[in-house]
């Protein structure tokens, strides 16, 4: 259960800014508000999971190849900072940083795409699955999920650097592929 009161008292901003992120977190399905009774966080419905990543299997293909035809040279050196930034993590199991990094990385992607409506879809699905890694995050050895994310850059450098709209529709599809993969050999689902 959340708390609107104590939340807004943690953050030192008033109940209104907390009460509008309440709202958005219920409309992606998040929380649950009960009238007179509080919020609620919603648990993770496996077979939703699944799901969500196979409507993002699709979309991430599009979004790839669109931001393959579009990417610009200073977004892919954006994409070799997040890079090296991520490789200083090494030993540190600094999840939300690794997290903050994954989230750039989806916005350097989907703003190269140009679609604004393509981008709001591809963040809410990616919410979704999301907070389910923040859950397993301690049962995940941090250095194996460095290396992924470094190998998941990388590649993205290479296929954006080439500007083919099929390799990076192809490499946006596998990231999620693998992904999926991670959660069915992590909990046979």
């Amino acid at each position: 259960m959340l708390n609107e009161k104590k939340l807004s008292e943690e953050f030192g901003v008033s109940r209104t800014p907390v009460r509008e992120i309440f709202l958005k977190l219920e409309w992606e399905k998040l929380v649950t508000i009960m009238p007179r009774a509080g919020i609620m966080v919603t648990k993770v419905d496996f077979q939703e999971l699944h799901d969500v990543y196979q409507v993002r299997l699709n979309l991430s293909y599009t979004l790839g190849k669109m931001a393959a035809t579009r990417i610009t040279e200073q977004q892919i050196d954006e994409m070799k900072r997040l890079r090296d930034e991520c490789l200083e993590l090494t030993d540190t199991s600094d999840y939300r940083r690794l997290v903050g990094i994954d989230l750039r990385l989806r916005k350097i992607i989907s703003t190269a795409a140009n679609n604004k409506s393509l981008a709001e879809i591809t963040d809410y699905l990616y919410n979704q699955t999301q907070r389910f890694w923040f859950m397993v995050f301690n049962k995940v050895d941090f250095n194996l999920l460095i290396n992924d994310e470094v190998k998941e850059i990388e590649e993205g450098i290479k296929v954006f650097t080439e500007r083919d709209p099929e390799k990076a529709g192809e490499y946006r599809r596998r990231m999620i592929e693998q992904s999926m993969e991670q959660i069915v050999r992590m909990f046979g689902y």
